[in-house]
């Protein structure tokens, strides 16, 4: 079953044809939208750094235009979004680690540049995918709120998400044709994935007889979210007519469900791999994790834990849906055990390498 067999979008729709910019084309959710738009009747145009995947989405029939935001000039972009109806900008430098200055080139200062550019062409919708990485502050949180924020960053990446979002909000209140929606989407997984399951995959690949270390043993109560309700998400952003201007919404499965059930059902149940699932206490591993961070900042390269991954997994991290429901009409089309099927048989089709253990 293909992402557009899965969903049963409800009103209101796209018109037929809508032309919409995505960004992060390529891969995990930018890859999957720009498939759903051109499965559905509509012209995407997709634009990412990976040239070889975009020859990809061409030999599909769907355009794509190479093109590193960080050094768009203002001509490039205006000529990208000359003929769009709505932006999709997924692209982002989506990590727990990495310099600063990387997450502020990529994630604010593009961002920015690409909503001016979009504000100049007239381009009515902006869909931007923000994080939920904004409320975490290293405590157990439930049914949180749109309009909480933790004191503290716990890394430049959430800090870095939410100047882009600041940024966003400044060209909102400033009045201009353009109309500007942030999703906040939690832990996105299915095909096309590069971010989540790569990296699970990869602690699975170094686990000692197959057991993964988790804090409380995985008892930590989360909310992931299928990539293709992400998709139907932003369409809904960009059908619905009258939100507010630069309105937040928190996305997700509205399933909430304890990470060592989802990695049993994904890993054991679906993908078959032999693991079992290891509680380690939580100060033990954030210890270990902080002595990994100060070897990375010597190294340069990233660390296999930090702090923010190990409290991720440790601490229940929910979010309240009643906003997304109510402005949105938002109800997930593709339900969270279904999800994980589709993307089990995504990944033995694609990445078989990555489904053995042992």
């Amino acid at each position: 079953m293909n992402l557009a067999q899965s969903q049963t979008l409800t009103p209101p729709a796209l018109p037929p044809g809508t032309r919409v910019l995505v960004t992060g084309a390529t891969s995990g959710l930018g890859r999957n939208a720009v498939q759903w738009l051109h499965e559905n009747g509509h012209h995407p145009i997709a634009t990412g750094r990976n040239a070889a995947s975009g020859a990809a989405l061409s030999a599909l029939g769907i355009p794509f235009h190479a093109c590193d935001l960080t050094l768009a000039g203002a001509h490039e972009l205006d000529t990208l979004l000359a003929t769009a109806d709505a932006v999709w900008h997924c692209a982002a430098l989506s990590s727990p680690w990495g310099p600063a200055q990387d997450f502020q080139r990529i994630n604010v200062t593009a961002t920015a540049a690409l909503a001016q550019a979009a504000i100049r062409a007239g381009v009515p919708r902006f869909i931007h995918i923000s994080t939920p990485s904004l409320y975490f502050d290293f405590q157990h949180r439930h049914d949180v709120p749109e309009d909480f924020l933790a004191r503290r960053y716990a890394n430049d990446y959430a800090r870095s998400k939410h100047a882009a979002e600041q940024a966003l909000a400044a060209l909102s209140a400033a009045g201009s044709a353009t109309r500007f929606t942030l999703l906040r989407p939690r832990a996105i997984f299915g095909p096309h994935d590069r971010v989540l399951l790569p990296r699970l995959l990869a602690q699975l690949k170094g686990a000692t007889a197959g057991a993964l270390k988790l804090p409380r043993g995985g008892a930590a109560l989360l909310d992931m979210t299928y990539v293709g309700n992400v998709v139907h998400a932003m369409m809904l952003a960009t059908a619905q007519p009258a939100l507010a201007n630069g309105r937040i919404y928190n996305i997700s499965n509205h399933e909430p469900v304890r990470l060592a059930d989802i990695l049993r059902e994904l890993l054991v149940q679906e993908l078959g791999l032999k693991i079992t699932l290891q509680a380690v206490p939580y100060p033990l591993l954030a210890a270990a994790a902080g002595a990994m961070e100060a070897a990375a900042r010597l190294s340069g390269r990233e660390p296999m834990l930090t702090r923010y991954s190990v409290g991720a997994v440790n601490f229940d991290m929910t979010r309240s849906q009643t906003r997304a429901r109510a402005e949105l009409g938002y109800e997930p089309p593709t339900r969270l055990a279904d999800g994980v099927r589709q993307t089990a048989r995504w990944l033995q089709t694609h990445a078989p390498d990555r489904t053995r253990h042992g």
